[in-house]
């Protein structure tokens, strides 16, 4: 490429700016709304509405800045780096500020237009992690006469809380979500504690089956702060992962208090704080936070269907949840009702591990992909050593798919999900012939809309669909479990599995059920639900909100914050609940804007 030719996606973009900052300035809506394109979308995460929140079409925009504009201070836009052309767009990154932060962002213009920006808070002024040349020097020089050490003072931090001294955020959950989210917290000095039930920092993936492993690749995965090295493999075992996660805390210096069940939260109007009454190792403690987080998965509680003849059942009936070793049902007959993936997981280690028969029983329709099409058509744009190699680094790649709000997200989808059939075309052929039902979602969207809808329905390939497809596995597709009987479970079309274990791989309930068990069902009728954006697909209702419910951003109930997801999510939401929290803490405003709406 000419420099001639790089410039013109430069100058486009410096232009465009400048008419931007020029009607941002002079707090004219109408005027910066002009400047987009008739279909347009502005996301914004945090730093004009102290929301996340997707402004779309040209109106939505100029109402969302007629109520930010006059107290945000939002301005002196600039590009970072060269801009690009990418799918006849032109793209570029910009930073940016508001009267109480520092913000990045991404630009994608249409000719002159804009046709999406998202501008995301990335610091508070005086506020700001200690890193670099501001890094904390660790220790004082000199003799001090009764000086505590590092770990001393470390250990006595750690136990403190409780009494007199109160951490300012409790986070309940010490998966990657929480141990993420403590990361940051610690990092802008708000004094946090986590809640886990199990022993050490990792537990939530070593207590998993035993051959679970990551379907997401290791780019997708880093954790703040600390990547992951280059050696790492692609797809992370679970018990590599808990140790990573047990190894990174530490590191991290996280307040974590393992072996800990949050046993109730209430929340003190009068006193602006939570009470949250934990068992400690079988000692009682009180806390008194004014945040409360609930990190404890990106859903709720395990569902399981109500099947009659339960009590008469000589085998084992168990959910997903709690099965860990396919060793022990060597030469047993097993079911697994479910086809997602911890259906398809469980079924192959069952299989290797020596069962004399393994059946799957299918409910409804799933999506399914092979790890290779993930790999190459979902990921290697954006998080792959094809990326790195083109400049994009994680922190990119997550802005990059930031940038795409979820309309337009669900379009894109739509190809994507077409490629990887075309691309699985064989395995997809021999699934069907196998009697496996397959579908794309409703839509035709594929497995990432399913994800960010409900989070079921979906299976990446790593190895059952050759099981399946072969007869190795056995199949009862478009049946449902109906009555246990001595020793069988009989299903819809009037045939019986005979089984010894049968695993509910049935999914779970959403966050609205944890926080009607730990707060009150008052409090998670209010909050209403959690995940999901207002699709109107089965498992999604409507209202279209373009934007996950509850997660990351303030909720109907004061202090109450939601934060989960994958690896990838946590990652890169915890930063937001971070600084949503660390402001609160700082006595900086946040004025919300935004909230439920309908579609355009």
């Amino acid at each position: 490429m000419t420099m001639e030719a790089a410039a013109d996606p430069n100058r486009r973009v410096s232009s465009w700016l400048s008419r931007f900052n020029s009607a941002v300035g002079a707090e004219e809506p109408g005027a910066v709304s002009r400047l987009f394109a008739e279909r347009c979308f502005w996301r914004d995460i945090l730093s004009l509405t102290w929301n996340i929140k997707t402004a779309e079409g040209r109106q939505d925009i100029a109402a969302m800045l007629d109520a930010t504009l006059p107290h945000s201070g939002l301005g002196k836009f600039e590009p970072v780096g060269d801009a690009w052309e990418a799918d006849g767009r032109t793209e570029s990154f910009v930073r940016f500020e508001t009267s109480v932060s520092r913000g990045i962002g991404h630009l994608r213009l249409d000719g002159e237009h804009a046709e999406t920006l998202l501008t995301v808070m990335d610091e508070l002024k005086g506020h700001e992690e200690s890193k670099g040349r501001s890094r904390p020097a660790g220790v004082v020089h000199g003799a001090i006469a009764g000086r505590k050490s590092w770990l001393e003072e470390r250990d006595e931090e750690c136990r403190g809380f409780g009494g007199d001294r109160q951490p300012y955020a409790v986070i309940v959950g010490g998966g990657q979500a929480g141990i993420a989210l403590a990361a940051r917290l610690r990092q802008l000095s708000v004094p946090a504690v986590v809640l886990e039930r199990n022993v050490r920092p990792g537990d939530s993936w070593r207590n998993r089956y035993r051959t679970l492993v990551l379907h997401d690749p290791v780019w997708y995965d880093h954790l703040p702060y600390l990547p992951f090295p280059e050696h790492w493999p692609v797809f992370t075992p679970k018990d590599k992962m808990g140790d990573w996660l047990e190894s990174y805390a530490r590191a991290m210096e996280l307040c974590y208090w393992g072996s800990t069940a949050c046993e109730r939260a209430e929340y003190d109007e009068s006193a602006s704080e939570w009470i949250v009454e934990a068992d400690r190792a079988g000692s009682p403690v009180t806390l008194r936070p004014k945040q409360l987080v609930l990190c404890t998965g990106a859903y709720g509680p395990p569902r399981i269907p109500d099947i009659p003849g339960l009590e008469a059942f000589n085998g084992c009936a168990i959910h997903s949840s709690e099965y860990q070793d396919g060793r022990r049902w060597r030469g047993k007959r097993c079911a697994v009702i479910g086809s997602n993936t911890s259906a398809h997981d469980i079924c192959a280690d069952l299989w290797e591990s020596g069962a004399e028969s393994v059946a799957m029983v299918q409910r409804s329709p799933s999506t399914v992909a092979s790890s290779d099409a993930v790999m190459e058509v979902v990921f290697g744009d954006l998080y792959s050593e094809r990326a790195l190699r083109n400049g994009i680094t994680t922190e990119k790649a997550d802005l990059m798919f930031a940038s795409l709000p979820f309309a337009l997200l669900e379009e894109r989808m739509s190809s994507v999900a077409d490629r990887m059939e075309a691309f699985d075309r064989d395995l997809l052929a021999r699934l069907g012939a196998a009697g496996f039902l397959l579908d794309k979602g409703v839509d035709g969207t594929g497995l990432i809309m399913k994800a960010f809808r409900t989070g079921s329905g979906y299976y990446i390939d790593v190895g059952c669909s050759e099981l399946i497809a072969d007869g190795r596995i056995g199949l009862r597709a478009g049946v449902e479990p109906t009555r246990f009987a001595d020793g069988t479970l009989e299903l819809t079309d009037g045939s019986a599995i005979p089984a010894d274990l049968v695993v509910f791989a049935t999914g779970y309930h959403t966050m609205q059920r944890t926080i009607a068990g730990l707060v009150s069902e008052d409090v998670a009728e209010r909050v209403g639900h959690c995940w999901g954006y207002g699709s109107g697909t089965p498992g999604d209702p409507g209202p279209w909100e373009g934007e996950m419910r509850n997660l990351w951003k303030p909720t109907a109930q004061e202090g109450l914050w939601l934060h989960g997801g994958n690896l990838h999510l946590s990652r890169f939401f915890s930063k937001f609940v971070a600084l949503q929290i660390k402001a609160r803490m700082e006595g900086v405003p946040t004025p919300i804007h935004g909230g439920p709406r309908i579609r355009m």
